[in-house]
């Protein structure tokens, strides 16, 4: 793939003040920044199906866009051709791997460049964490992500705190397996507070296992997204993989273990100072949660928040914090935080409790 070069000569006026031939819409007689590919391949992964990836840059940064032959072409103003070119070139530069170019890959880049590109979208693609079922992978979706998934490599406590879809769990979970797989722990251990929202748990069936069971489903989701379910059940059945509410860590000493505690805002202090005394030799811990949407009541102080103060300058403890740009679920989830967001004025809820503050 060539340099991109500026050319400044107008597109050829193909009559009328109209679109240029092929419907690319670019207006005749205005200048274009163009992109001269030399793999149709990657030219082919990058534009997408019907261009759709191309469109979604163009949208994105509000240019027009087109392509001809082995060429792309950018069409507006300075500063918004600029960051669709660069975003075009991490499309290309992922293309030109055996990576899918999906409109997850175009979103990332799109991001990338938003955030200063701190990193190129290749090189996350590449950081892979584990190759779940079906042998897909699982990689860092951006800058933060990628940090996080350091961390969980290199520290024995991480916190990750930040809102639902920016992977703080399903990274963990892949980080867990890969080390399990690689014979650096001897089990895995999946924990969350069974905190009622809204419903009493004295009213689903069952016995107790069977009652809280509903509150652990998302950690069953991931695991059988990565090992699939017959993997999965086997692991659990051996007692190697281990899904359980938080009251039943009281007791007990995990040793040579993987650890995680999911949805953390909802553990009061006692809750939380007992799981991190659980950990014992060869252990590691990741604790996950949002401490913008606390289940407690109000008048219990959360004990991720409580732990997030006390415990964010110890050594060997790391907190990574993810906000609404690291969220990797449809483009709509982002939106609709920066939406509850919004109606929180200098980050007061409407009931009327600061962002972090038990509820």
């Amino acid at each position: 793939m060539r340099e991109p070069h500026e050319d400044r000569s107008s597109i050829p006026h193909q009559g009328g003040e109209g679109p240029a031939a092929g419907g690319n819409g670019l207006v005749p007689g205005v200048p274009v920044v163009e992109l001269t590919v030399d793999d149709p391949e990657a030219l082919r992964k990058a534009l997408g199906a019907q261009g759709r990836n191309l469109r979604h840059v163009a949208a994105a940064f509000g240019v027009a866009a087109g392509s001809r032959g082995d060429r792309i072409q950018l069409q507006g103003a300075g500063e918004p051709v600029d960051r669709a070119r660069r975003c075009l070139l991490q499309i290309l530069e992922l293309a030109a791997t055996a990576a899918p170019v999906r409109a997850q890959e175009v979103e990332q880049a799109v991001a990338l460049v938003e955030g200063g590109e701190a990193v190129r979208l290749r090189e996350l693609h590449a950081d892979v964490v584990l190759v779940a079922a079906g042998r897909r992978a699982v990689t860092p979706r951006g800058v933060n992500q990628q940090k996080y998934v350091e961390a969980l490599r290199t520290h024995d406590l991480v916190f990750a705190i930040g809102p639902a879809g920016t992977g703080k769990t399903y990274l963990a979970m892949a980080q867990a397996i890969a080390a399990f797989q690689a014979r650096r722990y001897q089990r895995i251990v999946l924990t969350r507070p069974a905190v009622e929202a809204g419903e009493r748990l004295g009213f689903l069936p069952g016995d107790l296992v069977e009652k809280v069971n509903p509150y652990l489903r998302p950690l069953y989701d991931a695991l059988h997204d990565m090992l699939g379910l017959e993997k999965t059940q086997e692991l659990i059945a051996r007692g190697l993989i281990e899904v359980a509410p938080l009251a039943f860590m009281r007791g007990r000493t995990l040793n040579n273990s993987f650890v995680i505690l999911d949805e953390a805002q909802n553990t009061t202090h006692e809750q939380m100072k007992m799981f991190l005394t659980r950990l014992g030799f060869g252990a590691q811990a990741v604790v996950t949660g949002d401490v913008t949407q606390i289940d407690l009541p109000p008048d219990v102080c959360s004990g991720l928040v409580e732990a997030r103060e006390l415990l964010a300058e110890v050594p060997g403890i790391r907190v990574c914090t993810f906000t609404e740009k690291d969220v990797v679920r449809h483009p709509l989830v982002q939106k609709i935080i920066l939406a509850y967001d919004a109606a929180r004025p200098n980050g007061t809820p409407r009931n009327g409790r600061r962002e972090g503050e038990s509820r």
